[in-house]
Order: structure tokens, then sequence, then C-alpha cells
């Protein structure tokens, strides 16, 4: 099996791009709060001073306006060398101009919006298939996706279901993504929108694969194809459905709710880690001085 030489980095979407004046309830009441946090992340693992960036607006139905968010975020990192792209449809994709900027760019930020529209324009592309071709053998390369950005990057992408209704079969509607990653289900938004019920329903249907939940802020970066590490201010929460007992899935009607035994949950927080091969936790290490006081207790 090949190993990406590339780096993912899935976001959960309103990661901080220092254009709020006033602090919200992340920014009061989180000690992990740093501005433009994220971000500064994606620029770092490019591992140059002003890298060229390409932010793709496709899922956004106002991809202009995103687009100079995004500029106005990376300039305040000193990332001048930024520009959008706004593929709206399946001939925009082809566009040759699109194609070579794609091949000389250092990273690529897909932004929120709907997931649906990015594997629309893009799955079976000749743009994509740079993209997993870089992904895959160029040490540095860089891609990143927030929000619809996030979810569409594995090979199972949730695209629909609402958090009251995602524990009653069928409510979570599931379709092909960009398949960056195998095996491995994103959802975005995860603590504010209340969705554990349906990131579970997607791993009870397909308990192979890892469920990954990324809250606001937060976000993995992901090394080796198969190697997270949580960055950000929030939570990331792993369902693995492996060891999974039991489940009705295969025998309710749609709109039945839906039991399942045994799914295992951790909870990870900036510097964990997690191998997706070996479906294992890693808490970070810690400090001297961290280990010391440790002791204490």
């Amino acid at each position: 099996m090949l190993i990406p030489k590339g780096k993912l980095i899935s976001i959960g979407g309103n990661e901080d791009k220092g254009a709020n004046e006033e602090p919200d309830y992340i920014q009061r009441n989180n000690l992990n709060f740093t501005n433009l946090q994220i971000l500064s992340k994606f620029k770092q693992e490019l591992h140059k001073e002003n890298p060229r960036v390409e932010v793709i607006t496709s899922a956004s139905k106002i991809p202009y306006e995103i687009g100079e968010i995004y500029l106005s975020a990376f300039s305040k990192l000193g990332c001048t060398n930024v520009e959008s792209m706004h593929i709206k449809s399946l001939e925009d994709a082809k566009n040759p101009e699109f194609i070579e900027r794609i091949k000389v760019a250092d990273g690529v930020l897909f932004t929120g919006g709907n997931q649906v529209r990015l594997s629309a324009f893009f799955n079976d592309s000749e743009f994509l298939t740079i993209l997993k071709q870089r992904y895959y053998h160029e040490t540095g390369f860089v891609i990143a996706g927030t929000s619809a950005g996030a979810m569409a990057m594995s090979n199972i992408m949730i695209y629909s279901g609402s958090s009251s209704e995602a524990l009653l079969k069928g409510e979570v509607k599931i379709s092909n993504g960009l398949n960056f990653i195998d095996k491995v289900i994103i959802d975005t938004h995860f603590v504010t929108r209340g969705r554990i019920g349906r990131l579970a329903q997607a791993v009870a249907t397909y308990p192979d694969s890892i469920g990954v939940g990324l809250a606001d802020d937060t976000g993995v970066l992901i090394t080796d194809g198969n190697k997270l590490e949580a960055i950000g201010s929030g939570l990331v929460i792993i369902v693995d459905g492996f060891e999974m007992m039991h489940t009705n899935l295969s025998e309710i009607r749609d709109g039945s709710p839906l039991s399942i035994e045994n799914l295992i949950v951790h909870v990870m927080a900036k510097g964990n880690h997690y191998d997706l091969n070996l479906r294992k936790f890693y808490a970070k290490k810690l400090g001297p001085a961290a280990a010391e006081k440790k002791k204490e207790f």
C-alpha cells in the first residue's frame, strides 16, 4: 500500500481567521484558543515563508466573499501568494488555468459550504487526479479542508442528516467523497451541532471505517495517511465500530430507532494522537514539569 508523502488537514469549521473584534465563547473560555491557530498550522506544514496557496471555494454559495475572507486571514500570517479558485461546475474544473495553478501550488484549502458540490465538480476529474498524485508523491504538499471541505476528504462522505433524527435508520445520507483517505468518515461542527448520533449511525453502517468528529476551530493533521494529531482549540471525537457487538440496523425499517452495542469512543484534545491502522489512541508526551506534577497526585 502506497504511503502518502503529503499531508491532510481536516478542520471542523469556524476556524479563527483573525477577524473577530469581540471575543466569542471559545476565545473567552478556552485556554487552548490562539488567534489563527489552525491556519498557522497549515502554513507551518508547508515549510515556506510565503507559500503559494490556492483556496478552493467550490462548496460555497458565496465563493467570492469566502475567498476574500481567507485571503485576508492568510495575509495576517504573512502569506501574500494566495489566490482563490471559484470553480462552480464540471466545466470550470477543466479550465487549463486552474489545472496549471494546481500543479504549482504548495498547498490547497477547500472551504465550507455543501460537500455534494465538491464531489459533483471534482470526482473523476483531471483536477482531482493531479491533487492525489501530488499528495501521494510530494513531501511538503498539504491538502486542507474545512467544514464541507473536510467532510469530502474521505471515500465515505456524509451529505445529509439532522442531529435530532440521526439515530433513526435511514436519516443519515452517505455518498462518495473525494477519497484522499480511505475508511474514515469525517463529521464537522461536531459539538455545537450535536452530531454524535449521525456519526454513530454512519460507523454502524460501515464498521470497518473510523468516525472522526471535529469541533469548531479544531482539526486533525493526518500524516502517512493514517496518523492523526489533534490541533486547534476544541475536541476531536473518534468513533470506532470495529468491536461492535450488536446493531439492529439490518433488522429494522427506515425511520425506526437504532441500537448499537460496544462502540468505542475516544475524546482527543490538542496534541493527542490516533493511529487509524492500529485503532489506538496516544496521549501527548508529558514534559518534565508536567510529569513531576502528575506524581504529586
